[in-house]
């Protein structure tokens, strides 16, 4: 098994670049990769509770990051610098996270096989 980390630091709402990082984090846990999912800058956003795209014509994935609890994608990472940008606390977001400072995201970057920016 392989440990595979999933950065992401692009809006929710900038295309569908929050939905690749999402689908290609629930392939690797699906073929039993050892996965976590980092989001950075304002991919935090997407996390962030009771939301929806399909008012802008984009397909609603928030719905389906849920569904990293079924995957057992437990490590989901989110950058302690963004969480205070956008003055968001654990509460306000969908799942369960892990706030990392710049330095722990740096520790967790050297403890990975393979990393995929997307």
């Amino acid at each position: 098994m392989k440990n595979v980390l999933i950065i992401s630091n692009a809006s929710p709402f900038d295309g569908l670049r929050i939905r690749d990082a999402l689908d290609t984090t629930l392939i690797y846990a699906a073929i039993d990769q050892n996965v976590s999912w980092l989001l950075l800058d304002s991919a935090l956003l997407a996390l962030k509770s009771a939301q929806s795209a399909a008012h802008l014509g984009l397909k609603d994935f928030f719905k389906t990051i849920k569904a990293l609890e079924i995957y057992d994608v437990e490590q989901v990472y989110v950058c302690e610098l963004a969480m205070q940008k956008y003055q968001l606390e654990h509460q306000q977001l969908s799942i369960p996270v892990t706030v990392l400072s710049k330095a722990q995201q740096q520790a967790l970057l050297q403890q990975q096989d393979m990393v995929v920016n997307l």
